[in-house]
């Protein structure tokens, strides 16, 4: 990735971090956290993903306000940053820190069956 690339990822992920925080007043985005932002090699396009916690429906919930809100955010975007062109912009769910959480339990689990093999049998 481009030094300017990475500039503006990180720039988007400010803004858009604070405009969902402090400007989208709708309940539905309410913990959401903006993970990461990949933009396109022409600076046109920005994908930008987000982690949220809670159950299934508090997904799909945060998907629709996020999706219902991205016309203003985009604008709100454009307002805040000094570019030509502001990004067309897409939400994605990043599902990487649930899979990490689901790894580090399964390595726990697997660290307890070991201790308990060792307490059953202590000279294997």
């Amino acid at each position: 990735m481009t030094e300017r690339k990475k500039k503006v990822s990180e720039k988007i992920k400010q803004e858009v971090s604070e405009i969902l925080q402090q400007d989208i007043k709708d309940p539905r985005i309410g913990f959401i956290t903006i993970t990461r932002v990949d933009v396109s090699a022409d600076l046109k396009f920005a994908r930008i993903f987000y982690s949220v916690l809670g159950d299934e429906k508090q997904k799909e919930d945060a998907r629709q306000g996020l999706e219902s809100a991205k016309k203003y955010t985009r604008k709100k975007l454009g307002e805040r940053l000094t570019m030509r062109y502001t990004p067309e912009i897409a939400f994605r769910l990043d599902e990487s820190a649930e899979y990490s959480i689901r790894i580090g339990k399964v390595f726990e689990q697997l660290e307890e069956e070991r201790q308990e093999k060792e307490k059953e049998h202590p000279d294997d």
